[in-house]
């Protein structure tokens, strides 16, 4: 269960797919990039670096899921803006051989964007099943990835750069909206912090407020005349402002 609790990004197809694409891509490096067309290896370099860091922010944003809403998205938003970064340098390789990316209307194109990911179903050594399951993903695409013809690996990576792209883009409309409804660690910290005052208000034979009739809690006023001193406040403010002076 702490396996579960911990990783759950395990379990997420934008982590498993850019994982795929992170093995391709250091394969067709490994494969096409040389001394005579990436002399320094720049190329090399960027393009590993840029397939390392999807899995990489989607694993620690999801991670951060539970402390900070507004990180897990930065960090989804990362991944999502290496990947198309990514995606330009396998267009880029297509126009350098004088090649034109596939048409969507083109047989391989429809063959590759037909294939769909597995449903992960990890049930114990989730590390070890996990990473069955990745390489299992990423045989489907070898048709198209194995071989010496970098064209077809290079729209093939593509296809799936592009893919992985719009399902991040999914999950963040989903992050948007589970912190719209739910808010983020601050404001789960200042709710926790509003229940214990009310709490122990109601421990300390607090006054009902003169205008909704909710227990009232101990606040300090921070401007002000009264600057410094401690009042009697609506547990409901702000939608209730009504205060007692503490005598």
């Amino acid at each position: 269960m702490v396996e579960i609790k911990n990783f759950g990004y395990y379990w997420l197809d934008t982590w498993v797919l850019a994982n795929v694409i992170q093995l391709a891509t250091q394969d067709f490096c490994l494969r096409y990039l040389n001394h005579t067309n990436d002399p320094g290896g720049r190329q090399y370099d960027q393009m590993t670096q840029a397939a390392r860091s999807a899995p990489a922010n989607i694993a620690e944003g999801t991670s951060r899921h539970s402390t900070s809403r507004e990180t897990e998205m930065k960090l989804t938003d990362v991944a999502r803006a290496t990947l198309s970064e990514l995606a330009n340098d396998y267009m880029n390789w297509l126009l350098r051989l004088e090649s034109i990316p596939w048409s969507v209307n083109d047989a391989a194109y429809k063959a590759v964007s037909a294939i769909q990911l597995d449903r992960a179903d990890y049930q114990d050594d989730v590390l070890h099943q996990c990473s069955i399951h990745i390489l299992a993903q990423k045989h489907k695409f070898n048709p198209w990835l194995e071989g010496n013809d970098s064209i077809q690996a290079a729209n093939c990576l593509l296809i799936l750069c592009r893919r992985l792209v719009q399902m991040l883009s999914r999950q963040m409309e989903k992050q948007l909206q589970q912190f719209r409804e739910e808010g983020g660690f601050t404001e789960g910290l200042t709710a926790e912090r509003l229940a214990h005052r009310t709490q122990q208000s109601l421990t300390d034979e607090a006054p009902a407020c003169p205008v909704c009739g909710k227990p009232m809690i101990k606040r300090v006023a921070k401007k002000g005349l009264n600057s410094g001193k401690e009042f009697w406040s609506c547990s409901g403010y702000p939608e209730c402002t009504g205060t007692r002076r503490i005598n």
